[in-house]
């Protein structure tokens, strides 16, 4: 833990498990770190980042317009696999999300890894893959696609391997842009003033 904290703490990336796959973490405020990432990964530019935070503060802190349901929402499902796409203020660098008018934000609910949010946050942390291949949920083929050049947390047993739930709340009515562990009916059930 001390080499990783080390090591996000410079301004480096790497691995950790979150409830649904790997990600590839590092300091979402840090340009170099997070041009690092986009390099390691072979992802292209104009495809944004989330934002990985530790709470409710922290969204507000980087968005704007929410809707009056999102501590409700936040409260039922997150930490969690739910992604909530917001409109973007003026406090997100145009490196985490491409120059968009939108921005996402991730709570993962594996210990460690969130412990590592709350102290080093927030983090970006698109799926430890490469761009392109399938999202990472095998701890050893990650750390051979990267050719060991990151270090990580190897917790296998503790991903599901299913993608989180998009969630768009940037307009007037909510799309699901991708759907995942978290399904409309059980938001609909938690959150019934939500208009999709």
């Amino acid at each position: 833990m001390d080499k990783i904290e080390e090591m996000l703490s410079s301004g480096g990336a790497v691995v950790l498990p979150t409830e649904t796959v790997y990600g590839l973490f590092c300091k979402a405020l840090d340009e170099q770190a997070v041009s690092h990432v986009y390099d390691l990964k072979g992802r292209p530019r104009e495809k944004a980042l989330n934002l990985n935070v530790s709470s409710l503060e922290e969204i507000y802190q980087f968005s704007k317009h929410q809707p009056q349901y999102l501590k409700k929402l936040y409260q039922a499902f997150l930490p969690g696999p739910l992604t909530i796409i917001l409109q973007a203020n003026e406090q997100v660098p145009v490196w985490v999300n491409s120059g968009m008018k939108t921005i996402g934000f991730r709570v993962p609910s594996h210990p460690k890894t969130l412990d590592l949010i709350r102290k080093f946050g927030p983090l970006i942390g698109p799926s430890a893959n490469l761009s392109g291949k399938s999202s990472g949920v095998n701890f050893q083929q990650i750390m051979t696609d990267f050719n060991y050049e990151v270090l990580g947390i190897e917790d296998d047993a503790f991903l599901t391997g299913q993608d989180s739930t998009i969630l768009d709340l940037s307009g007037e009515t909510a799309y699901i842009l991708r759907q995942g562990a978290v399904t409309c009916e059980e938001i609909l059930a938690k959150i019934p003033e939500i208009h999709f």
